[in-house]
């Protein structure tokens, strides 16, 4: 037992040094990795948005529980707004794993449109023209009135249903939380962005660990894997017993 957690803990910690370095994609893509340690690395940035989400999701609630504290500016009135969620209540809200692929008919249009993936975003935030890219990249077949069509060129009222298609098929593709403002009583729209808020969360534990390493390897002589073998509660208590020294 004394075992798996420094593991789980060392492992933590080398996700966290190797995301030091790294863009806000880059370290989306290993807290992924942590959350599906079992998975193939090189699948995991093919898996559809909302498979990610709720991945990172249920990695927060395993590390650091269900109470999450966000805080928000009022669209209106600028007023800092904090609040908690809950996020049980938020996992339930992602819907379930349905299929990779949906499909729509309009105006003698029948349209097979692949669900984006975390790649097909990265590849297409780097266009001229991004919504026109992940179209291009995710449309899988056209036809119009029998006729294949090859392009993404598709009416507007086509590309608003392949949208509202992909937000039903994947609503965890976007984690959209609505807040009232105390002060002014208007509503805010925000997006919650689960990679940046568990990383901020992952680097202010990982610094706390690390100050706890080096005070007890200071007083004590452990090396980190032993400090790390120790539950919270023995590491807190020799942390007090240094303070009394």
């Amino acid at each position: 037992m004394l075992g798996e957690r420094a593991s789980g803990e060392a492992d933590l910690l080398a996700t966290w040094e190797a995301g030091l370095g790294e863009a806000p994609a880059g370290r989306a893509l290993l807290l992924h990795r942590a959350a599906r340690p079992d998975a193939d690395p090189a699948r995991l940035p093919a898996l559809p948005v909302g498979d990610r989400e709720a991945d990172l999701v249920a990695l927060r609630r395993t590390l650091f529980g269900e109470r999450m504290e966000v805080r928000l500016e009022c669209a209106a009135c600028g007023q800092d707004m904090e609040f908690d969620l809950d996020a049980g209540e938020l996992a339930g809200s992602l819907g379930g794993r349905g299929e990779p692929v949906v499909r729509i008919q309009e105006g003698g249009w029948d349209v097979e449109f692949r669900l984006p993936s975390v790649a097909d975003l990265h590849a297409a935030s780097r266009s001229a023209d991004p919504r026109a890219a992940l179209l291009a990249r995710c449309l899988v077949a056209a036809v119009h009135d029998g006729t294949a069509v090859a392009g993404p060129a598709l009416p507007a009222a086509v590309q608003r249903r392949i949208a509202e298609a992909v937000e039903a098929a994947d609503p965890g593709a976007d984690l959209v939380i609505d807040v009232a403002c105390p002060e002014c009583g208007a509503a805010t729209r925000a997006e919650l962005d689960i990679a940046s808020y568990l990383w901020t969360e992952l680097d202010s534990w990982a610094r706390d660990v690390l100050l706890d390493v080096h005070l007890l390897a200071t007083a004590y002589g452990w090396s980190e894997p032993e400090i790390l073998a120790l539950s919270p509660l023995r590491r807190r208590y020799y942390l007090e017993l240094c303070a009394d020294v």
